[in-house]
């Protein structure tokens, strides 16, 4: 329930902000009627993320179980490419979205209606697209109770009204704090995707190693046990887990979160003294 909490808080309010400065910007330009196209591009971009979620979903359960063990690990990879990728992106972008959406929309207002549909459209499907993937990718690390299923619920209400209060202002929200924090949160619950595609992998034969276990609890401590389920759900470590999982996830997590957590240049130049001429 919180890895899927996270995700949905994470990528929800990043979506709710995108859509924010979009309508804000043209509510302050003046151009009211640019509203309609975007939230047209924005409802396309809803239905097609959750298409896609309902793709992956019908896909995997009409494979057969060595189809669904390459499935599972293929897009288990590839979600952690993804939100990898994401993570850093936001770090570095966030300082010049809001010029880069007001530009897309200046140049989408030349084209016509279609044009800002369609800068609508690819702004918020980008982050609804890997919200899907990733969201299904932890819901196969994690129990088959209705518990993941609330928190994807209350991650993405909580976005919604989080974006609406900063909208409006009502709130102020420290967003560079706010990602950071979320993003050593995704890195965590990344690393577990991870290790659950590499079990994957390993069932069906591509990764040695399925049965070398760095230990295996489950004769006292079952996998669906409450401890196991939080270990499971939040960080990825199992209650049975392999040697090639345990260090793959461990380099995982040191090697991102180190070049993740770094200082970037834009900041340590500003850190930097100015030397005054006497």
């Amino acid at each position: 329930m919180l890895s899927t909490f996270l995700i949905a808080l994470r990528e929800g309010l990043e979506a709710a902000l995108i859509v924010g400065i979009l309508v804000a910007y043209v509510v302050k330009t003046d151009r009211r009627h640019l509203l309609a196209p975007i939230w047209t591009g924005v409802a396309v971009a809803i239905s097609a993320s959750l298409a896609f979620g309902g793709f992956l979903t019908f896909t995997s359960k009409e494979l057969s179980a060595r189809g669904e063990e390459m499935f599972a690990g293929t897009t288990s990879f590839v979600a952690v490419g993804l939100v990898t990728w994401m993570v850093f992106w936001m770090k570095r972008a966030a300082r010049s979205l809001k010029i880069e959406l007001h530009n897309k929309v200046d140049t989408a207002v030349q084209i016509g209606k279609v044009g800002l549909v369609s800068a609508a459209f690819f702004a918020v499907a980008r982050e609804g697209l890997e919200t899907s993937l990733f969201i299904y990718s932890n819901f196969k690390t994690v129990s088959q109770t209705s518990e993941p299923t609330i928190g994807l619920i209350l991650g993405l209400a909580t976005a919604v009204l989080l974006g609406y209060l900063v909208y409006n202002r009502a709130i102020k929200l420290n967003l560079s704090k706010f990602f950071t924090i979320t993003g050593v949160a995704l890195i965590v619950v990344a690393a577990g995707v991870l290790s659950y595609g590499i079990h994957e992998f390993q069932e069906f034969g591509l990764i040695p190693g399925e049965n070398s276990y760095a230990w295996n609890t489950e004769s006292w401590l079952p996998a669906n046990s409450i401890i196991g389920t939080i270990l499971s759900g939040t960080i990825g470590i199992s209650t049975k887990i392999s040697w090639v999982q345990l260090v793959l996830w461990a380099a995982y997590m040191a090697i991102t979160l180190r070049f993740y957590l770094a200082p970037s240049k834009a900041d340590a130049q500003s850190k930097q003294p100015t030397l005054s001429r006497a």
